[in-house]
């Protein structure tokens, strides 16, 4: 995959990923967070005493 071209002009090197790869890495990384912080939460209330 060539990445350099330097006979684009500015439109054609303005032009956003037509695949949305860069969408499905930004989305599929939150999702990711989110799963992680709330396996943390789970583990950390589950550790916790029960109020008396």
């Amino acid at each position: 995959m060539q990445t350099y071209d330097p006979h684009k002009n500015t439109t054609e090197t303005t032009q956003g990923s037509p695949r949305k790869m860069n969408l499905r890495v930004l989305i599929m990384s939150l999702v990711a967070i989110v799963v992680l912080f709330a396996i943390v939460y789970m583990i950390y209330s589950g550790a916790q005493p029960n109020p008396t």
